[in-house]
């Protein structure tokens, strides 16, 4: 009898040594042992990957607006989640806004896993709201299981999730102190963006500085002020401005409790190339300019930002104003979920880095910041999520060919180097037939 469930075997994987030849066993959806190439383990299936593939770690998105239930004509459970695994992400978390109603709520959050059930291809996990006049609420949320809560320091484009304001970000996260818990930020200033010229017509040039860095970067500086004021645990979101950088890296060093992710997005387009229209690169904060990008590429490289997740952000077609190509009109976001390691892998290969970096950023590192215990790594005792990836095949986008709910995305007719062959959870390839993956809560995973 087999001792094993499952058994691959491939010249190159990515583990903590760096990408090493290996044989690694799965038993009961675990990662059970890791060996070198030639030892003989038995499973009762057995995987050879091809010389030009690598098993990476299932990658972790943190930070994906699925909308259902409420607003399931951008999006849905059943279709983003077939998205991520064709993207090779096997967990995501899922945003508290856009959905009706907001996860602000116990209640909330109930009606969201009742909508999620039996229709997700990877395993999905829930960001709870912090929106003004919900504070009693977050404990209750805590309690049942999500892994943090995101707020607004600015409109957040919907009515039903207002933003906090300084006193009550600070109020909020003096309470998320007491009991450990994160508060996740989208960083923004509303005086800021008030002041500046407002966005409106074709050119992306108007857009952007109807964001500018000032924007975000004011934003931060409060939000780093009341986390070192707070002692609280605060994660940036979606970081677009590189000139934050610097002061993000003193309050570290001074001990503020802070992560930051970036987004593909930031990393791979440049304003200069957004042509007039083109409103499917719209998102907040906005994409910058070439120099701007670069300085972010060398931040992820020195350790300043911690992570790179997709904020896929979808809409139906109408509401980005295609036609139109009004950037005033527009709906911010970008769709992007099943495309995010190709695009950075593209990108970072150029730059000198190599996929033990790529999947720090994707993997690693956005579990350890959610608390994810299990996941991230290809490691003894971790969930067997893998991905078989091929690093030098090349692709050009074809949105008809993308699995989330609505074909649109600016990586459209791009040229992308790597593909996902397949994907794996807890040691069961994903089909797209059998919706397997599970809801997860804080510590369960």
């Amino acid at each position: 009898m087999a001792e094993y469930d499952l058994v691959i075997r491939s010249p190159r994987v990515i583990t903590r040594a760096g990408e090493v030849p290996r044989c690694v066993a799965v038993r009961d959806g675990v990662v059970v042992a890791i060996e070198p190439l030639d030892t003989a383990l038995e499973g009762r299936e057995t995987v050879d990957l091809a010389a030009d593939e690598v098993l990476l770690p299932g990658l972790v998105d943190t930070h994906v607006h699925v909308n259902e239930p409420g607003r399931t004509e951008w999006e849905g459970y059943a279709t983003a989640t077939r998205a991520a695994a064709a993207g090779g992400v096997t967990t995501i978390l899922d945003m508290p806004l856009n959905s009706l109603p907001p996860t602000c709520t116990v209640e909330a959050l109930e009606i969201k896993k009742e909508a999620a059930a039996g229709k997700c291809h990877v395993d999905v996990g829930f960001w709870g709201g912090a929106i003004p006049g919900n504070l009693d609420d977050l404990r209750g949320l805590h309690d049942a299981g999500v892994f943090g809560f995101k707020c607004f320091m600015t409109p957040s484009g919907v009515d039903e999730f207002p933003p906090l304001d300084i006193d009550e970000l600070e109020r909020y996260l003096a309470t998320l102190r007491s009991y450990g818990a994160t508060m996740i930020v989208h960083a923004e200033d509303s005086t800021a963006i008030e002041r500046a010229p407002a966005a409106h017509g074709r050119r992306y040039a108007d857009f952007l500085a109807s964001r500018p860095r000032g924007s975000e970067n004011l934003a931060i500086a409060h939000l780093i002020e009341a986390a070192r004021h707070t002692g609280a645990t605060v994660h940036l979101l979606h970081l677009s401005s590189s000139d934050a950088v610097a002061m993000i890296r003193t309050a570290r060093r001074e001990g503020v409790a802070m992560t930051v992710e970036t987004c593909p997005h930031y990393l791979v387009f440049e304003a200069q190339a957004v042509a007039d229209g083109a409103t499917q690169f719209k998102c907040c904060p906005p994409i910058r300019e070439a120099d701007n990008r670069e300085a972010l590429w060398h931040a992820l490289g020195d350790g300043d930002i911690d992570c790179i997740v997709s904020d896929h952000s979808p809409c139906t077609p109408e509401l980005k104003r295609l036609e139109l190509g009004d950037f005033g009109e527009a709906w911010g976001g970008i769709s992007s979920l099943q495309l995010g390691l190709a695009a950075v892998w593209t990108e970072a290969r150029q730059r000198g880095y190599t996929l033990v970096d790529v999947t720090r950023w994707m993997a690693e590192t956005p579990a350890r910041i959610a608390r994810l215990q299990h996941k991230g790594m290809i490691e003894r005792g971790y969930h067997a999520d893998f991905a078989v990836f091929a690093p030098d095949d090349a692709f050009v986008v074809d949105p008809r060919r993308l699995y989330h709910r609505n074909p649109v995305t600016p990586y459209a007719q791009r040229p992308l180097a790597g593909a996902v062959r397949s994907t794996w959870l807890r040691g069961q390839r994903v089909t797209g037939d059998r919706p397997e993956g599970r809801l997860i809560s804080r510590g369960e995973a």
